[in-house]
């Protein structure tokens, strides 16, 4: 293999715009698409956006499924990246070192904050984005010193090690009572891959007594969506999909020959995952981040960028993507406005615009059209932020 050079990386562009995509799909949700699509029942456009804009209830996949790990995916393309800015920069190996313990830390109790907002006490729960990726940060960094080789071991690892605990910890009893967690039919499986059941797996065991260390309001029981702790374990698969790809785009290869191994990654990975998932030996579910959704995802992450790569860094078609540009290169910045000011935003828009501001198209639209003017000013904020260089950087 090619080693990349030392010098400060140029800034990838592609990279630059997935996350902005990303995050413009995670802050899009104040556009509320299922309450025009229930106020307009029998028009199939916005029943589709609908579907699209919120999760599945346990097995498979929609665009919003994919929100969570392609941003995931990205820590680890950027990081290559960083590493060698830094490098360049003159940093030292522990002052590296000591950063990235230091930015793992930063993400994990960020998360805890943004869970805990308009919460009476701390909400030690560790299931937020930024805490999932905070938990295995460290190990991401560590790995990415290490030989290619070793992180394809690292990543089989992790993969089936994941697999194999949750295949070995026994089912419940057949008296569970399934509803007192919150689990309903279409959240359980028959067979083997009732291992990976809503609240009634290792992850749900574990986080009944880990989470139960912590001060709570009243003791632990389950997640009400089925998340868990230890999903943080196969979301640094995750990331280790990203770092490969990031070395990929490191290497001084032809363009061509990234895209092709783009391409062919992301088409084995998202085969291998939906196989898993259709033979039953591996259910192909993100909140509980199954080592099939690792592949599944990650394949999707791989072919998105191999063709945004194509487009922006190749091509050099980028003024269409400037928008993006805004949100992706100031990614934590989106991410916590998302969290703290959209209600904000939103209640201030309907005190000073009034009550039927957004009702010109109609009441079914409303939600749709109020959503649009918060979106927008987030993003002229994030525009603000850009124009004066202001990032926010952990």
């Amino acid at each position: 293999m090619t080693s990349a050079t030392d010098s400060a990386p140029a800034r990838v562009a592609s990279i630059d715009v997935f996350r902005g995509a990303v995050m413009f799909l995670m802050m899009a949700e104040v556009l509320r698409f299922s309450r025009v699509a229930d106020a307009l029942p029998d028009v199939r456009l916005w029943q589709w956006l609908s579907h699209h804009q919120s999760h599945v209830a346990w097995v498979g996949c929609t665009l919003h499924d994919l929100i969570q790990p392609a941003f995931t995916f990205l820590v680890g393309v950027a990081l290559p990246f960083s590493i060698a800015a830094r490098t360049a920069r003159g940093q030292s190996r522990p002052g590296r070192t000591l950063h990235a313990a230091w930015r793992a830390l930063a993400l994990v109790l960020l998360g805890v904050f943004l869970r805990s907002t308009g919460a009476h006490q701390t909400n030690w729960t560790f299931e937020d984005t930024l805490s999932q990726i905070g938990l295995g940060y460290f190990v991401l960094y560590l790995l990415a010193q290490t030989p290619v080789r070793v992180q394809w071991l690292g990543l089989a690892v992790i993969l089936v090690g994941y697999w194999t605990a949750f295949a070995l910890y026994p089912l419940p009893p057949a008296d569970f009572n399934y509803a007192g967690v919150n689990a309903q039919p279409e959240h359980l499986a028959a067979g083997f891959a009732a291992h990976w059941n809503k609240n009634s797996n290792l992850a749900w065991a574990f986080d009944t007594w880990f989470l139960n260390l912590f001060p709570r309001a009243q003791p632990f029981t389950h997640n009400g969506g089925g998340y868990a702790t230890l999903s943080f374990i196969p979301t640094l698969g995750t990331m280790v999909l990203g770092l490969l790809a990031g070395h990929c785009l490191r290497r001084e290869l032809p363009p061509q020959a990234k895209i092709n191994w783009l391409l062919v990654a992301g088409a084995l990975s998202l085969t291998i995952g939906w196989t898993l998932g259709q033979l039953g030996i591996c259910p192909v579910v993100k909140r509980i981040w199954t080592p099939s959704w690792v592949l599944f995802s990650g394949g999707w992450c791989f072919l998105i960028l191999a063709a945004l790569y194509a487009v922006l860094d190749v091509a050099q078609g980028r003024t269409w993507a400037f928008p993006l540009t805004v949100i992706g290169i100031n990614s934590i910045a989106a991410y916590c406005m998302a969290h703290l000011f959209e209600g904000f935003i939103a209640r201030n828009l309907t005190t000073h615009l009034g009550h039927h501001a957004f009702e010109f198209l109609g009441k079914p639209y409303e939600p749709l059209l109020h959503g649009a003017a918060v979106l927008a000013v987030l993003w002229l904020l994030l525009f603000w932020m850009y124009r004066r260089r202001l990032f926010l950087r952990i």
